[in-house]
């Protein structure tokens, strides 16, 4: 697909205007931020190269839902909840650290892996991502398969990753994170 097309794409959600603003902004930011500079000549060259590096990639940054009925561009997501959803996985990564250490260390190793699975429906093809990479970046679960109607397959560690994750809790947050709903279920306690 064109750009010239895509900005009158009505599949898309969000402004495709919009997104290819966004995108603009972030190559051209990354673009100082990598040369270090901020002499006119620098920043000309830096929004020029910004412009046509936007405006050819900005369709590939285009992600379809399961079904094909929309698109979804990568970047569009509120920054502030990012943010707080970062912190709030940091977090939760500093705590699952903490417990699997506290299973690992003793003489007697209080570890009880298992794999479970659960079912969760977004319709933005990114909060599957998000989700099935913040559960990997958690210490003591990592993301063994996702299935293309929202089966999770997860290696738990220890019975307080697992228990985390059978309580919806994450999964609750990157839905909020994308304005999706919450349809959850879980398949399989192992």
């Amino acid at each position: 697909m064109k750009t010239k097309d895509l900005l009158k794409d009505e599949t898309i959600v969000g402004n495709p205007k919009k997104h290819l603003a966004v995108l603009t902004l972030v190559l051209f930011v990354f673009c100082v931020l990598l040369s270090g500079k901020i002499d006119l000549k620098f920043l000309t060259y830096g929004a020029l190269t910004a412009i046509v590096s936007a405006y050819i990639c900005v369709p590939l940054l285009l992600m379809p839902n399961a079904d094909g009925t929309k698109k979804y561009f990568i970047f569009d997501v509120n920054l502030g909840k990012y943010a707080l959803y970062w912190l709030w996985l940091l977090k939760e990564v500093v705590n699952a650290n903490i417990d699997v250490v506290k299973a690992t260390v003793k003489s007697e190793m209080v570890i009880n892996p298992r794999v479970i699975a659960f079912r969760i429906k977004y319709d933005n093809p990114m909060a599957y991502t998000t989700l099935a990479n913040s559960i990997t970046l958690t210490p003591g679960t990592v993301t063994m398969n996702v299935t293309e109607d929202g089966l999770y397959e997860i290696h738990a560690l220890t019975d307080g990753a697992a228990e985390g994750l059978l309580g919806g809790g994450m999964q609750q947050k990157v839905a909020d994170l994308f304005g999706e709903p919450f349809i959850y279920e879980v398949v399989e306690e192992g």
